[in-house]
């Protein structure tokens, strides 16, 4: 038998049990069965370990049924090894040591997604798309557990790294460094009076580099703000009350937890005094806009300090807390969902509740809330904007273009095609929008509409009594029309995909500084809340 499965089957009912105990969340009604399946576990493990009959790594079973069990619940609910909780400190702390670039790690190989401007590894010479094969004499390939540990190290210590670029095999040597992770990678003034800063996450640096930068925009004649929340996936809660707190009074109820365990149930207000209450402001959001993104987005919103612009946000609307275990790991368990100002909860996926498939599910019943203000807001799908812009919505097909990398895949031949544009100038061709297009068709890039589900699932379960020949022909004609008009959607949606595609290809050329210099002039988003903030009229009508 499969020794995943053999664990799945066996161990994930009493490690549940465990589990339960362990965090002490309320087991006064079931102890005996507590007791019992964690006794049931304890010998299983035993004999299991010493009488299957090859070798078994003790660890490895143990470490496959925590995640087994876990997998049942939330994603976010994670069980953190020494090494997991030294990454979780390092991101809330903003600084490590390694070689500064952005990595995604696949089964055999690490891919460079963006090197950051001056640190190791664009020095080195690593760029976009490269594939990591080998690091310090390891093959990647072969190296079970994350092989982006591999890459960090002492600070001035060096490690050679090979690397494959467009089917060409070479080696460099990269220096660690020190690596500060800014909140706030970028600010500028977008015209003569209205600042825009960058907000990227919510680690310890995010409040007060988010401060200075007001300040210092304020100083240069900044009368009005555009705060920059898109793709940023969050972090630390304080720092998100303390990011609206800028901006609101103190005593403001920002953000209220609800739990079935008492001491989780609690109320954030903010407890600073404010920077400005009242600099016209707005706020950016997408659907990579998460967790303290939505809080700050939410708040503001619910308060009407703030017009939210841009596309629907992420959804997520769980609050985590690490729990300290044995031997220096950490159970990050989900311990309650937030609530905004007006009271909405904006949690878009449902873990509780599975379709057939074991996928969460959407929630679809949205309530009606009222802001400050009285103008309706809705809950359970993440924070909607106050003004949508076009180009920055999803949809199905565009999310799997971007799950599927072929966004940045074309970003990457583009890149070695094509010479160094002129950034104040650049804008995707249409006849490169068209190469896309033949560059998707031509890939093995698949995704499945809820249409089309549905319709195989009609095909799998059809009823004989009145399911004719004739009937299955139309199910399969329409089938292969759906498929077909996929191709002909990437045109439809051309003007999300266009944008998409320059934001990864100015990366290429100009790294994200760059690519923030560039939106200033260009980015839709950005050109609307300039209008919109520059119509004093039309801000406050808005928010009304």
């Amino acid at each position: 038998m499969n020794m995943k499965k053999l664990l799945r089957n066996n161990l994930i009912i009493p490690l549940l049990a465990a589990g339960v105990f362990l965090t002490a969340t309320s087991f006064k009604g079931d102890f005996f069965e507590i007791a019992k399946q964690i006794e049931i576990f304890t010998t299983l493990f035993k004999e299991l370990n010493m009488n299957y009959v090859d070798e078994t790594n003790p660890a490895e079973l143990m470490d496959t049924a925590i995640k087994g069990m876990l997998d049942d619940l939330d994603p976010y609910t994670q069980f953190l090894n020494e090494q997991d909780v030294e990454a979780f400190k390092i991101n809330n702390a903003g600084e490590y040591s390694g070689i500064g670039a952005l990595v995604r790690s696949y089964e055999d190989k690490l891919v460079v997604v963006e090197p950051y401007k001056g640190y190791p590894a664009d020095q080195a010479g690593l760029k976009a798309g490269d594939e990591i094969i080998r690091i310090g004499g390891i093959e990647v390939s072969d190296f079970k557990d994350d092989a982006t540990e591999l890459l960090k190290g002492a600070d001035k210590s060096t490690v050679e790294v090979a690397y494959r670029r467009r089917g060409v095999v070479a080696t460099t040597t990269v220096a660690r460094g020190a690596i500060e992770i800014d909140a706030v990678p970028f600010y500028r003034l977008a015209d003569d009076r209205t600042g825009y800063i960058v907000l990227s996450r919510f680690n310890a640096k995010a409040s007060e580099q988010t401060r200075d930068a007001i300040q210092e925009l304020k100083g240069q004649g900044a009368e009005r703000m555009i705060l920059d929340l898109r793709g940023n996936p969050g972090g630390l809660l304080s720092e998100a009350i303390n990011v609206t707190n800028l901006f609101v009074p103190k005593g403001e109820l920002i953000v209220t937890t609800k739990s079935k365990v008492k001491k989780f149930n609690q109320e954030y207000k903010t407890r600073n005094q404010p920077l400005d209450t009242e600099i016209p402001l707005v706020v950016l959001i997408n659907g990579q806009s998460a967790s303290a993104s939505e809080i700050v987005s939410g708040g503001l919103q619910d308060l009407d300090r703030a017009v939210i612009m841009g596309a629907r946000s992420f959804g997520k609307g769980l609050v985590q807390r690490p729990l300290k275990l044995t031997y220096g790991t950490q159970l990050k368990v989900t311990i309650s969902r937030y609530y905004t100002p007006s009271g909405r909860c904006i949690q878009a996926l449902d873990y509780w509740n599975r379709d057939d498939d074991g996928n969460a599910v959407r929630n679809t019943r949205f309530q009606e809330f009222r802001t400050r203000n009285g103008r309706a807001v809705t809950d359970a799908g993440g924070v909607m904007p106050d003004i949508e812009i076009r180009e920055l919505t999803s949809n199905g097909l565009i999310d799997a273009l971007q799950r599927n990398q072929l966004v940045f895949d074309f970003a990457t031949d583009y890149y070695y095609r094509n010479e160094h544009p002129d950034v104040s100038e650049f804008a995707l061709s249409s006849g490169a929008l068209n190469n896309f297009h033949d560059f998707v068709a031509k890939s093995d890039f698949s995704f499945e509409t809820n249409t089309e589900k549905s319709l195989k699932d009609a095909l799998t379960r059809r009823e004989d009594v009145v399911f004719t020949e004739e009937i299955e022909a139309d199910f399969r004609s329409l089938l292969a029309a759906v498929e077909k008009q996929k191709m002909e959607a990437l045109k439809l949606h051309s003007v999300e995909i266009r944008k998409l595609l320059e934001d990864e290809i100015i990366k290429r050329y100009f790294y994200r500084e760059g690519l923030f210099e560039y939106y200033l002039d260009h980015d839709p988003s950005i050109l609307a809340a300039r209008e919109l903030l520059s119509n004093s009229a039309k801000y406050r009508e808005t928010l009304q």
